[in-house]
């Protein structure tokens, strides 16, 4: 059974992006065990359209996800399908996140499934469908940019620390979501 993982990098005062969208103080960091151990866990992605936009926009697509040595599927969570596609790895889903998380985890043919964006890992988490978090704190403030959580959405959420690890000044931390 697939398990579906929230994989982030995170500033120390809670951003997973700065303003506009910055990520270079997330990758010019060096990459932990437990950061290589998840990737390689990984075997299909679901985020969200404004992940995939920024994603296309800044940092070479699909190309440039975990620094370009990603190569499976990813699925799309969006109410607008764009008719084509350009990339065949990318597959759109207009039913919602558990319609692209089912695909997902049909593709990962047991292996984990990532969740890549702040709006759907706060949807996936509220619907009770993601099993881990994986968070690698970055030693930087940020002050402003997307949450890592929170906003009126937001309910509380229980977690069971599995593991603390840091590599170089980044902090690793696993924590698996309570039901």
């Amino acid at each position: 059974m697939s398990k579906v993982i929230w994989h982030i990098t995170m500033s120390l005062d809670g951003f997973i992006s700065g303003p506009d969208d910055s990520m270079d103080w997330a990758f010019d960091r060096d990459h932990s065990r437990i950061a290589d151990e998840t990737m390689n866990e990984i075997r299909a992605i679901v985020g969200g359209r404004r992940w995939y936009e920024v994603a296309q926009a800044k940092f070479d697509g699909i190309e440039g996800v975990y620094g370009g040595a990603w190569n499976g599927p990813v699925f799309v969570v969006t109410h607008n399908a764009p008719k084509v596609t350009t990339d065949p790895r990318v597959t759109f889903v207009p039913d919602g996140i558990g319609k692209a998380l089912a695909a997902a985890k049909a593709e990962a043919k047991g292996g984990a499934v990532a969740i890549f964006g702040a709006n759907v890992a706060q949807q996936s988490l509220a619907l009770g469908l993601v099993d881990e978090i994986v968070v690698h704190i970055a030693p930087v403030l940020l002050g402003e940019g997307v949450r890592l959580f929170g906003g009126p959405l937001a309910k509380r959420i229980e977690l069971e620390r599995r593991a603390v690890d840091y590599s170089g000044e980044t902090t690793d931390l696993i924590f698996r979501v309570k039901r």
